[in-house]
């Protein structure tokens, strides 16, 4: 899988830590939903922390596409109502 960090890079995982993804995504979206900026920030961050240590980052010249893409590190709380709303941004 690749996944794409917007405005970051990308990186390529193995299947692996697909189930933690999962488990990060649905905190995140129940954060979002709880309108709790710190808690979902932190959530947030152990994702793109988990991507960033398990997945290979890609050179900029790798033109594949990517499978996943995430909004940039910096997402306010507001914007990510719309990235999370009613679903996480993982596909189960």
């Amino acid at each position: 899988m690749i996944v794409r960090v917007s405005t970051e890079g990308q990186y390529e995982l193995e299947d692996g830590p697909l189930e933690r993804m999962h488990e990060l995504d649905h905190a995140c979206q129940a954060a979002v939903e709880a309108g709790d900026g710190e808690r979902f920030h932190a959530c947030y961050e152990k994702l793109l922390g988990l991507i960033r240590d398990e997945g290979a980052e890609l050179d900029d010249d790798d033109l594949r596409g990517s499978d996943l893409v995430l909004p940039p590190p910096d997402i306010t709380l507001a914007e990510a109502r719309s990235e999370f709303s009613g679903h996480g941004l993982i596909p189960d």
